[in-house]
Order: C-alpha cells, then sequence, then structure tokens
C-alpha cells in the first residue's frame, strides 16, 4: 500500500512542519556552519536555505524566464535562483520560511509531494554533513520515498539510478522497487535515492554497490 491516495492538504501540512523546523535549523547555525559544504554539490549550507526559500518566493512566469536566460538549463535556472536567495539576511530567509511555511504552490508538473520532499531532503542535506541530528517522522519519510522512488520525478532522481533497485526502509515500513536490495533508516535509503553518496555507508544489501557506481562514477 502506497501513500498515493493521501489529500494534497495533508502533504501540504507535513511540508509546513519541515520549513518551520528548517527555519529553526538555519536561525541557530553560525557564520562557519552556514559556510560549510552540504550534500548538495556545489552548495553550501546557506545556498541550501536559499534554494527553500526561493521555491516560496520565485513565481513560475520569473523562474521561466530564468530557464531561458540559462538556455533552457534547469538546473542552472535553480542554481542561480538559490544563489540569489542566499544573498539575503539570515534572519529574512528566516521569517520567510516561517511566514510562507504553508504554501500550496507546487512547480507544475510536481504535485505537492515535490516541496515536501525537498524539504526532508534539504534538512538531511544540512544536518547530516554538520553532524546535527534530524529524524523525520518515518510516515513523512514513507510518502517522499513513494514520490521518489515511485514515480522517478524529475529533478529528485532518475531511472538509470534506481533500475533494478529495491529500496527498502524498515523504520518507515516501505519496500519499492524491484532487484537487488537497498536497505536502511527511512531517511538515508531516500538520500541516497535522491543522488547523495555520503550516506552510502548507512545501508546495507547487495545493491548498495550499485547503488555506489551509479552516483560516484566509478
Amino acid at each position: 500500500m502506497t501513500t498515493s491516495d493521501l489529500p494534497d492538504a495533508a502533504v501540504v501540512a507535513v511540508s509546513a512542519r519541515y520549513r518551520r523546523g528548517f527555519a529553526d535549523l538555519v536561525s541557530s547555525l553560525d557564520a562557519a556552519q552556514l559556510a560549510a559544504p552540504s550534500l548538495c554539490a556545489g552548495w553550501d549550507v546557506r545556498t541550501v536555505a536559499g534554494h527553500l526559500v526561493s521555491a516560496l518566493t520565485t513565481s513560475v512566469p520569473s523562474f521561466l524566464v530564468q530557464v531561458l536566460r540559462a538556455r533552457g538549463n534547469l538546473d542552472r535556472a535553480v542554481d542561480r535562483d538559490a544563489r540569489r536567495a542566499a544573498g539575503r539576511p539570515v534572519a529574512e530567509m528566516v521569517a520567510v520560511l516561517r511566514e510562507r511555511a504553508d504554501s500550496s504552490f507546487a512547480p507544475p508538473g510536481i504535485g505537492a509531494r515535490g516541496p515536501m520532499t525537498d524539504a526532508i531532503v534539504h534538512t538531511a542535506d544540512v544536518t547530516v554533513p554538520l553532524g546535527l541530528p534530524f529524524d523525520p517522522d518515518p510516515v513523512d519519510v514513507r510518502i517522499a520515498l513513494d514520490f521518489v522512488v515511485g514515480t522517478v520525478p524529475l529533478g529528485f532522481t532518475t531511472r538509470r539510478r534506481m533500475a533494478g533497485l529495491r529500496f527498502v526502509a524498515d523504520d518507515a515500513g516501505v519496500a519499492r522497487g524491484e532487484g537487488a536490495e537497498v536497505r536502511g533508516r527511512g531517511v538515508d535509503v531516500l538520500l541516497a535515492a535522491c543522488g547523495r553518496p555520503a550516506v552510502l555507508d548507512r545501508l546495507t544489501g547487495d545493491g548498495v554497490a550499485t547503488l555506489a557506481a551509479r552516483l560516484t562514477g566509478r
């Protein structure tokens, strides 16, 4: 049984909770922590915060203009938008995350589960390298895993990465996909599925080596 029938309003409520939690996290960090590398390649912690802020402040028409300026390169447009937002004062970014936490906006074609998954994954992108605790509710992680593994959404993962693998999160009660097993705590399985090699040593199963090769190119 998956979470595909969960009402969007319930998913938005989960997003709001993690956005507020991320705001609290960012407000607690010092300058060195904000400048530390995150799990997102090329982004420091502050830029991750900028990305979550830009997702709440950039309109679709504005973003489409940025995509055109990036010559159709979606990743480059997202990167520029995140860096632009990251230039705001930290207190301002925190205020946006709190004030707009309940936003139900979702990029066209992605749906409510996209922003929710973004909030969970990016919180881990910050807490893992900083060695800070982050224990998302396994029920929430299940929603995100059903979204990522079940639909292979653009911007989160790729069919090549997921092919021939079965992702198992015991704490979230999730087993999705067919093939060699990748098993672990739900949030770590989610991060690996979203392309974060830093958590591979937390996972077990005969599919981990295959996934590692795909993520690292080795």
